[in-house]
């Protein structure tokens, strides 16, 4: 048992908000197809732990397929889709069960999300997830978050959770992702064939040369390789995520990582509030538009939220999760934001309080029209 007072790895002392990423190689044994129960009630201690620090923590756990594979046969097998897709549906249910039972053991609430790369390709539908997150957080609910493997397509076959979990961490502002799987970190070449290789122990930039480094090293448990995390990299670090690689084999393998424990960090160079707004100077469209009276631009320029109330005016064709530019009575670009509803919706409740959007509507929405988190002002 590793005895752990105080986190010692700066990334995620300094953090507020983890994504934590389990890979199959380590929450399903390979002989019996089964979930390896010490180890995972180690790693819900050791959440707790980080809990206890205050950390907001949330999962990103594979492990579906592996364990439908045991409970249909067909371990050993080469698979079709659609066996892959039975066999996570199968597996799905014992992996949230799993995770329910040993979280109820410390008290701890957790709900499931199954998602796909299509859900967060769209503004509208990763704004309904970052909601659904957000909320549950809030709750004290820790989300426990998967591919929908049974519907995916293309991701089934590569087993892009780590990549799944990159996108998540951007998605909620996450500061580091933790990928704990069957490889401790980064290479100059494959350790299992070249005696010499060199570990890599922090990346600032991921050139060529690093790419070159990742070798895939897939098993018949875990589907993802070091390819797969240094794409997952990418995301997490220009979202100003950091992203961590680890071992997570043994027990407490997460309090060893936070005591200082071997690993390869992948270090953002912007925050994720940074680097979000950065994201949305990127996608304005100035075909898209509101239009503020002078009583909202004072309250913009204080850091307040666009609430309906101070639009007077805007533009035809946008939906919600789209970047639109907000400006003044006269015209003035006053800055832009991820707008929280339909044009026609803005039409409907412009000008009106927020108590008032329902009877508008005929249902409650956000009360900000532009959340000030989803905004950059000039």
């Amino acid at each position: 048992m590793v005895s752990v007072k105080s986190i010692k790895l700066d990334s995620v002392n300094n953090a507020k908000r983890v994504v934590l990423k389990v890979g199959s190689a380590l929450i399903v044994d390979p002989t019996t197809g089964s979930i390896r129960e010490s180890w995972f009630k180690s790693l819900v201690k050791d959440i707790l732990f980080l809990l206890n620090k205050n950390k907001e923590i949330l999962i990103v756990s594979s492990g579906a397929i592996a364990l439908g594979k045991s409970e249909l046969g067909l371990q050993n097998k080469s698979l079709k889709l659609s066996e892959k897709q039975a066999a996570a549906a199968t597996g799905q249910i014992l992996l949230a069960k799993a995770w329910k039972s040993i979280f109820e053991e410390i008290d701890i609430k957790c709900g499931q999300i199954l998602v796909g790369h299509s859900d967060l390709e769209t503004r509208r539908n990763a704004m309904n997830t970052r909601a659904t997150l957000n909320t549950l957080l809030k709750l004290n609910v820790i989300p426990i978050i998967n591919e929908n493997d049974t519907v995916a397509t293309l991701e089934i076959r590569y087993g892009d959770n780590d990549q799944l979990a990159a996108r998540i961490a951007q998605l909620v502002e996450a500061d580091v992702l933790i990928l704990l799987s069957d490889i401790d970190g980064l290479y100059s070449h494959d350790p299992k064939n070249s005696p010499n290789a060199k570990f890599i122990e922090e990346i600032t930039h991921i050139s060529s040369d690093i790419e070159s480094m990742a070798k895939n090293t897939k098993s018949n448990i875990a589907s993802g390789g070091m390819i797969t995390k240094i794409k997952a990299a990418k995301i997490a670090t220009a979202a100003g995520c950091n992203l961590i690689i680890a071992h997570g084999k043994n027990t407490n393998s997460l309090l060893e990582l936070i005591n200082g424990g071997k690993h390869s960090i992948f270090k953002a160079n912007l925050s994720p509030l940074n680097a979000k707004k950065k994201w949305i100077l990127s996608k304005r469209d100035k075909l898209k538009f509101v239009k503020i009276d002078n009583g909202a631009e004072k309250a913009l320029n204080l850091g307040k939220s666009l609430l309906a109330a101070g639009i007077k005016s805007n533009s035809n064709s946008f939906y919600r999760g789209e970047i639109v530019d907000i400006l003044s009575n006269n015209d003035t670009f006053l800055g832009c934001g991820i707008i929280a509803y339909d044009s026609d919706e803005i039409e409907m409740i412009k000008g009106k309080k927020s108590t008032e959007i329902k009877k508008a509507l005929g249902y409650k929405g956000r009360d900000e029209a532009i959340h000030r988190n989803d905004m950059v002002i000039n």
